[in-house]
């Protein structure tokens, strides 16, 4: 037996220091290779820190909450045997995920969930080459390379893990969930509270009692507090193959099995309750308001001032500081466009894809930009000079539970509406449940916030610095205008556009602007310009 200590790595970002935000075991616990240990977050996001020995935790070194500078010993492991000891510490010395090389040879730059479906799969991930961001393989990689040792596309799918009940299960969600730790419902209670939830929300779940499930931080701290099994939450959404659930899942859950509890006791159905379906779909419509305010701090509270939010806080004053804002207002009449989408959804759901207005503005704004390059710049000061780009990356500002991201779709000029509504969607989805990379949020050569989501009309938003200019959208709604002199319900849609004032004079922002508007106003043009 030899007892390891692992140290708070660099997780590949180059950051000095992380707060632990949560243990994810306990002193006497026994883990297994790549089980998420604890969270931490950094300046750049929330982390999962994957162990790199299997054996029993001796001692955990941090308390929850206190930053900790990287190469800080977190954590003690009593290491089964000394095969795996080379390996770890290989790990360790990288952030785990490193491209350290151990006794065995190359070790691969691959996420602990990768190195998983390479295992489930039967590949070799070191001898894998990646396709990722610095060489980081990724499951794609993996799915290719076990379809082009087996010559049999079927392989890129693992088969089911057996789900043995006297196994030690580990869920990427929620933890170590078959190591002894007490969960609030009876089997009977999670039977009925899935059959509830799959009955009243439809067909299309995955089949509950998984052994992996992704999770928002947020929504992992959730499911604790209710007392769920994240393994148990019915979804119908899922990330390189991995069901993910979302908070309005959680909250749907728990409602559903106190209802089996109640109807246990009292010898009630679900099916006897008509309002049971009303209960489901009011707690799923009122999802986003109830995120709004859960986890908010009371009158009196002293929050710490760190991590993701001292970095937007730091970004926003370098902005405010360094750019002279201005700027311009105006509203378009979008009753076409609200038609158009309405024509074009059924064709977008045939190919799963949900869609929304913002792939109409993207492209809408790629076309101006390309008439008005002074807008899609930035300035170098050093050199003196204001530098055109000649890429329309585009970044969506996303509301999380870490903070304001920004992921940024590339080379949105070339894509077709469908295409940026996808592609949108899943990098969407990924910043708000936390997988992002940081290259992901790089790039940007102009920002779009829709502020219109939490009912806003107008706002004066704050340029992404180094860009030169942010729209913001406002609510898409009816309001009284006049048309051939009289007045009749249009939808209109509020547009603000903030621009660095040294680079794009007020004329231009306007022409900008009334060219948007214009492509708006007439979305047939956006599909054949």
């Amino acid at each position: 037996m030899t007892v390891e200590t692992f140290h708070l790595p660099d997780v590949g970002e180059g950051v000095a220091e992380g707060e632990l935000l949560r243990w994810l075991v306990d002193p006497g616990e026994e883990i297994t290779e790549d089980q998420p240990l604890a969270e931490v977050e950094t300046d750049k996001a929330v982390v999962d820190l994957p162990s790199p020995y299997a054996g029993t935790v001796t001692e955990l070194h941090v308390t929850e909450g206190e930053m900790v500078p990287v190469g800080t010993g977190i954590v003690s492991v009593e290491v089964d045997g000394d095969d795996d000891v080379g390996d770890a510490d290989a790990a360790a010395d990288t952030g785990n995920e490193g491209t350290a090389e151990d006794a065995g040879g190359r070790r691969a730059f691959a996420a602990p969930s990768t190195r998983r479906l390479a295992r489930d799969l039967g590949v070799d991930v070191d001898r894998v080459t990646g396709s990722g961001p610095g060489g980081r393989v990724t499951d794609a990689d993996v799915r290719a390379a076990a379809e082009a040792d087996t010559g049999d596309a079927a392989a890129t799918r693992p088969e089911p893990r057996s789900l043995d009940p006297d196994a030690t299960v580990v869920s990427t969600a929620s933890g170590l969930e078959a190591a002894g730790r007490t969960r609030r419902e009876s089997a009977a209670t999670v039977e009925a509270a899935s059959e509830a939830v799959e009955r009243e929300r439809g067909q299309g779940f995955e089949e509950t009692a998984r052994d992996r499930t992704l999770a928002a931080p947020a929504t992992r701290q959730l499911a604790d507090e209710h007392g769920v099994d994240l393994d148990a939450v019915p979804t119908d959404r899922e990330r390189d193959g991995v069901p993910f659930v979302t908070a309005a899942m959680v909250r749907e859950y728990a409602a559903a099995a106190e209802r089996a509890e109640a109807e246990e006791s009292t010898g009630a159905t679900t099916t006897d309750r008509p309002d049971a379906t009303a209960d489901a779909t009011t707690a799923e419509t009122n999802g986003d308001a109830a995120t709004a305010t859960e986890g908010e701090p009371k009158p009196g509270d002293r929050l710490p001032y760190r991590g993701i939010r001292r970095s937007i806080g730091e970004r926003m004053e370098q902005s405010k500081e360094t750019v002279p804002h201005a700027t311009h207002t105006d509203e378009v009449d979008v009753t076409t466009l609200v038609e158009t989408k309405a024509d074009l959804e059924p064709y977008a759901a045939e190919r799963g894809i949900d869609l929304t207005y913002m792939p109409f503005v993207m492209r809408a704004v790629a076309r101006a930009l390309a008439s008005f390059p002074r807008v899609n710049a930035e300035l170098d000061a050093d050199a003196g000079e204001i530098v055109c780009h000649d890429a329309y990356n585009l970044g969506v500002a996303t509301a999380t539970d870490a903070g304001l991201l920004v992921p940024v779709v590339e080379d949105v000029g070339d894509r077709s509406l469908l295409d940026l509504a996808e592609t949108t969607a899943e990098k969407v989805t990924r910043a708000r449940d936390g997988s992002i990379s940081r290259a992901e949020m790089q790039g940007g050569t102009f920002t779009i916030t829709n502020i219109g989501v939490i009912g806003g009309e107008y706002a004066t938003p704050i340029v992404n610095y180094p860009e030169v200019a942010i729209l913001a959208l406002g609510r898409i709604e009816q309001r009284p205008r006049v048309v051939d002199g009289e007045v009749v319900p249009r939808h209109t849609l509020p547009l603000s556009l903030s621009v660095d004032h040294r680079v794009v004079d007020g004329a231009v922002a306007a022409r900008f602007t009334n060219r948007v508007m214009e492509l708006l106003a007439q979305p047939s043009r956006l599909l054949v310009e």
